[in-house]
């Protein structure tokens, strides 16, 4: 699973997901992206999943850019535990998404076949996404 070496903090406030991104919106390496269209927390196994889909169904061929990283905590406590005594521990690790974000990108092979993998991909993921081109950026709506 994917997780930062190592981090300044070891727990976090859980933040916003308010807005739109205004970076990481447009394909940059390969011709087709997946595009979040809805704000979420993708977690590492989540990414890892949707990786193996995609590689699996182009039989490896092309390219595969993941283009986002878990590296926010999520703590929780554990079952049937009286309140107080602090902040519970670690659990798993969260890649932030917002609206337009392009998740991940694929080179190097058909349409056709880019197309499919990304829609495998997209079925791993808790948010709803949309697959966009090169030509086109993320952020569209």
């Amino acid at each position: 699973m994917l997780m930062p070496k190592r981090v300044k903090h070891r727990k976090q406030f859980r933040g916003s997901m308010a807005g739109k991104i205004s970076r990481g919106n447009k394909v940059a390496y390969g011709e087709f992206g997946l595009a979040a269209t809805e704000p979420c927390w993708i977690k590492s196994n989540q990414i890892e999943a949707a990786r193996v889909a995609l590689t699996r169904y182009t039989k490896r061929e092309g390219q595969v850019w993941i283009k986002i990283f878990p590296d926010k905590p999520v703590t929780a406590k554990p079952a049937e535990t009286r309140m107080g005594s602090g902040k519970g521990t670690v659990e798993y690790w969260v890649a932030v998404v917002k609206p337009g974000r392009v998740l991940f990108e694929i080179g190097g092979v058909s349409e056709a076949a880019a197309r499919e993998a990304l829609r495998l991909a997209s079925q791993k993921l808790p948010c709803k996404c949309k697959i966009v081109t090169k030509e086109q950026e993320g952020g569209e709506q």
